[in-house]
């Protein structure tokens, strides 16, 4: 797996802190980052420079943080990004508001929550597999929709193959959005952006581009794609996750529900991969809940316990 960036917004999940290194009290993130020399972290500068000569190569923005604090930074940091498949993540983090909440379950069956789930505009659904459909096949790409983020058929029957999905994730945003009663935006503005510091010219979310401006009067929102982000907002979310979902005092998610997302999940683990697509190889024992892990080590001199978000172009939160 290949990752050079158009954007790269790198988090460091984990890196081989020097062995005199003292850890310091917590450090977060105002409204500006601080910064600390990389050798007060453990890191080596030299080394940094060559990750960031490397991104550059292709150029774009990004940073990387150390215990709350910068070490390196590149290009510019206030532009947004089309993050494509990054927004992925974004929706895994809105599923986990919602489980926090407890208005849905993993194991739900998605047409629990949205009657006509899995039904085009034409009114005929394309599969009586969509019945079957939970919302942990949506958000494990196990519910086996095609690639697009419209109308798309369902391939496969649910939980028997794992194919990489844009329509799948778009779904869940669906039901999300009838279970809230409220435009997606502005529930995770409200729940998670605000409250980490991420403001409104950090981030914009555009209307599903796929299906109708609205479903049942509320905008619809994509899980898919859709997202416009500067690094600093990317940055934040990755940080409130190496916090395990803790933000200061707040826990915005909890810590349970961060670590399932950024693992994969025993059902899935070891599903062929649906053969008429494009492949990712071995991707059920990679994938978490919208988050793209390396629990079996397929990048080597990489922890296992890495996790990623990923889209087109390469803009990463690592």
């Amino acid at each position: 797996m290949k990752i050079c960036s158009q954007l790269f917004a790198v988090w460091l999940v984990c890196c081989n802190a020097g062995s005199t290194y003292a850890q310091k009290p917590e450090a977060w993130p105002a409204q500006a980052w601080g910064e600390v020399d990389p050798v007060e972290v453990g890191m080596q500068s030299d080394l940094l420079e060559d990750a960031k000569r490397y991104a550059l190569t292709a150029g774009g923005s990004g940073l990387i943080s150390r215990h709350g604090k910068v070490v390196t930074r590149w290009g510019d940091q206030r532009k947004r990004y089309d993050i494509k498949s990054t927004t992925k993540s974004f929706g895994a983090t809105m599923l986990g508001v919602a489980l926090s909440d407890g208005v849905v379950k993993l194991e739900d069956l998605a047409k629990h929550h949205y009657p006509s789930f899995g039904t085009p505009p034409s009114g005929q659904p394309h599969s009586d597999w969509a019945a079957k459909i939970t919302l942990l096949h949506l958000a494990t790409q196990t519910a086996g929709f095609d690639k697009p983020g419209g109308y798309e058929k369902i391939l496969f029957e649910p939980g028997t193959q794992w194919h990489y999905s844009d329509g799948g994730p778009n779904w869940l945003a669906e039901c999300l959005t009838l279970k809230y009663r409220r435009d997606l935006r502005d529930v995770m503005f409200e729940r998670i952006f605000t409250p980490i510091g991420i403001a409104e010219d950090d981030l914009t979310w555009r209307k599903n581009q796929y299906r109708d401006d609205e479903i049942d009067g509320i905008k619809r929102r994509e899980f898919g794609a859709g997202i416009h982000a500067n690094v600093d907002a990317l940055a934040r979310l990755g940080f409130l996750y190496l916090r395990e979902g803790r933000w200061r005092d707040q826990q915005l998610l909890s810590k349970s529900f961060v670590r399932f997302a950024t693992r994969p999940v025993d059902d899935v683990i070891g599903l062929p991969e649906w053969d008429g697509g494009k492949s990712q190889g071995n991707a059920s024992d990679q994938y978490g809940l919208l988050w793209w892990t390396n629990a079996d080590g397929s990048l080597r001199r990489v922890p296992r316990d890495a996790y990623w978000a990923w889209g087109l172009y390469d803009s990463l939160i690592i």
